[in-house]
């Protein structure tokens, strides 16, 4: 009976069978470790037995000592043999608590008939009326039923899990495959490129030295054509000068008389001819290298908008004014040339130069150089860009503008609740401008034109780059009743040479 009590208190209350690896819960219950893992893996951590919760940090200690009272037990001495054992008479024995189909319970030596869904163990007759009396309760064969029903059902999701997983590894694969493949021949098409372009300018370097060296033969030729015409010159000179102070030694009077009659000068010297050595024309084959070499750098990378305008510097900065003979005629210009308003009647007929769509443009155009202003808007619904000289002044298309339209303008229309960078035909969306003070900055050296929102803070909106090829003229566009200012400051002005090149036509 003893060890009946000991067997009872060293039995898992999960299992049901003698404690393998037992650990001690925070609340003072023993369970195997396996079990309890188990049994916290599909619920929440608690005590099978007591039912308190801990912590998700909590952990498993295993109990040496009943570790070592287990090892004892399994390891004790097995009984004598029954020198005269008797014919076993009558039914079998009945299998040992808690082992195969003729399990008894623990606590009431009953057979376990039912299953307690609310504890999540095998239970007798007994333990329903006392521990598990208000539990939910199945027959063994029924829940084992439904259990293996689940069992199957789940195994049928993870066998199409297990398909589909299969399925997604071999297309992740194909794709790894092709980007491998694709980024193979995309290197090899930007090497061949690289190629192209390195064995070009190699052979325009290779041109361009020759050109030098050519033209500095040339010139130091006639540089030493000229140093031996002047070095004979010197010559005579010497020898005219030796034969005047001989002359003037002669004492005999009909000598001196006659041979200073025969003695004459050399020849006027003449102009020094100016070599011929133009650096100028030298680097205007080269010229296009250095707008490649800036496009090449700015390629991708962000604009920076100024902290503020007058970073840009008084150099920079254009005080620019409206053509009076580009305007529509519904364009108004006012405050000298320097606001424009369109309104809905005619002011009078359109000149020739005057565009029939509601554009103007300014009179200064730039050829070379950094150039920055700024224009105001009274509301969205306006266009600003620059253009080259040819920008047609008829209306083509289902447009009411063509700024951007084609190859020969860049333009920034802003709209309502977006903005759009338009070249050549085609348009790339960007966020809504919150401000009415906008920026633009045309640097005609490295290729580059770049607009700003500066309200309520400098940023940049968009940047085209290309390679100007003609003079470039500020150009607006204005929706009806719109208001467009071109913003001046009095300490700005154009830079030395510059004057002339941003003078309007005349």
């Amino acid at each position: 009976m003893d060890a009946q009590k000991l067997e009872d208190k060293l039995t898992c209350a999960i299992c049901l069978e003698l404690y393998l690896e037992p650990v001690t819960l925070p609340c003072g219950h023993n369970f195997c470790g396996d079990c309890i893992r188990d049994w916290w893996g599909c619920r929440d951590k608690a005590c099978p037995e007591c039912r308190e919760h801990f912590p998700d940090g909590a952990e498993l200690r295993r109990n040496v000592a009943l570790t070592g009272v287990l090892e004892l037990m399994r390891a004790g001495p097995a009984p004598a043999p029954d020198p005269d054992p008797a014919p076993a008479l009558g039914p079998d024995p009945a299998p040992a608590p808690g082992s195969g189909p003729g399990a008894r319970c623990l606590r009431h030596g009953q057979p376990l008939e039912l299953f307690c869904r609310t504890e999540g163990r095998c239970v007798c007759s007994a333990c329903t009326v006392n521990e598990c009396r208000l539990h939910e309760r199945a027959l063994l064969d029924t829940e084992r039923r439904e259990r293996e029903a689940q069992l199957r059902a789940m195994l049928e999701v993870t066998q199409q899990q297990a398909t589909e997983a299969e399925s997604q590894l071999k297309e992740l694969q194909e794709q790894s495959s092709q980007v491998q493949s694709s980024a193979c021949t995309l290197a090899s098409v930007v090497s061949s490129k690289f190629s192209c372009l390195l064995q070009a300018l190699e052979m325009r370097r290779t041109l361009a030295l020759t050109d030098i060296e050519v033209a500095k033969t040339q010139a130091l030729t006639q540089a030493q054509d000229e140093e031996r015409r002047l070095r004979g010159h010197l010559e005579a000179l010497a020898h005219y000068d030796r034969r005047v102070r001989d002359l003037l030694e002669q004492l005999d009077d009909q000598t001196f008389l006659q041979e200073s009659q025969l003695l004459a000068p050399p020849g006027p010297l003449g102009p020094l001819a100016p070599l011929q050595w133009d650096e100028e024309q030298q680097l205007a084959g080269v010229e296009s290298l250095s707008r490649l070499y800036g496009l090449l750098l700015d390629e991708g990378s962000h604009p920076r908008a100024p902290a503020e305008a007058a970073d840009l510097g008084p150099v920079d900065y254009r005080n620019l004014t409206f053509d009076p003979d580009s305007a529509n005629c519904h364009l108004y210009l006012s405050q000298q040339g320097q606001q424009v308003k369109h309104r809905h009647k005619p002011r009078d007929l359109a000149g020739p130069r005057s565009f029939q769509l509601w554009q103007v443009q300014c009179a200064q155009s730039f050829r070379n150089g950094r150039h920055y202003w700024e224009v105001r808007t009274s509301n969205h619904s306006v266009t600003l860009g620059v253009a080259y000289p040819e920008l047609s002044r008829h209306k083509q298309g289902p447009h009411t503008d063509n700024i951007g339209r084609g190859p020969s303008s860049w333009g920034l229309c802003v709209q309502e609740d977006r903005a759009q960078a338009w070249h050549n035909g085609e348009a790339r969306r960007l966020p809504g401008v919150s401000g009415r003070l906008l920026g633009m900055d045309l640097d005609l050296a490295s290729g580059r034109l770049t607009f700003y929102s500066l309200e309520p803070k400098a940023q940049p909106l968009h940047t085209f780059h290309a390679i100007f090829t003609q003079p470039l003229y500020p150009v607006f566009w204005l929706l009806e009743g719109r208001t467009l200012t071109l913003c001046h400051r009095p300490e700005a002005k154009l830079p030395p040479g510059l004057q002339e090149e941003a003078a309007g036509p005349s």
